[in-house]
């Protein structure tokens, strides 16, 4: 049953990381709503709180979880059982490379399966010339990176670039960014293929 409230609140602009910030009027941050494969979390001055996964299989459900995970809470802020926050409190930081990264996102449990999909994909990235910031986040979580082609970095989705069906990934490495001088889709599909030599078997 969600728990509703009078106070009006709204979702602010995700983050790399997809966390919706949660305010009331136009400046107060009382928390932060996200997905975590299908789970949905929400990040307040008592902690991290897993909401579960909602129902499956009807139209808009991923914004109606949103809604009903933002609306708790706000109720709580209501409640008097959070405090407000400040936007960097809820904001993921970009991660900074300092050394080697550890095989698994803190979250991932480490069980056999999960060590066993990471080790594989931390190969499949060596291969094709990224380089991850954090450990392996699962397939469907933002992970970021850097293109070690052209120096590009930003958030991206094993999901996406995984080839498909025992294919190669597509030379389309991601999107243009200003910030690095990368051009989108990378260098170039013809130098992509020169300067990793996956494609050239």
């Amino acid at each position: 049953m969600t728990t509703t409230t009078a106070l009006a609140y709204r979702l602010g602009t995700p983050d790399w990381e997809r966390r919706y910030p949660v305010l009331i009027g136009e400046t107060t941050v009382i928390g932060a709503v996200f997905r975590w494969h299908r789970d949905w979390l929400t990040l307040t001055s008592e902690g991290e709180r897993n909401l579960g996964r909602p129902e499956q299989g009807r139209r808009g459900v991923p914004q109606a979880a949103a809604r009903a995970a933002a609306e708790q809470v706000a109720a709580q802020y209501a409640a008097g059982r959070i405090t407000a926050l400040t936007l960097e409190d809820v904001t993921a930081a970009v991660p900074v490379l300092d050394g080697p990264v550890p095989l698994l996102h803190p979250r991932m449990p480490h069980t056999p399966r999960n060590i066993e999909a990471a080790t594989k994909v931390m190969a499949a990235l060596a291969l094709h010339r990224w380089t991850p910031y954090t450990g392996f986040p699962g397939s469907d979580n933002p992970w970021w990176q850097k293109c070690e082609l052209c120096g590009w970095q930003g958030p991206r989705y094993w999901s996406h670039q995984r080839g498909r069906n025992g294919e190669l990934p597509s030379t389309h490495r991601h999107p243009a960014s200003a910030e690095f001088g990368a051009p989108a889709g990378c260098v170039g599909d013809e130098k992509v293929r020169e300067l990793i030599t996956a494609y050239q078997q």
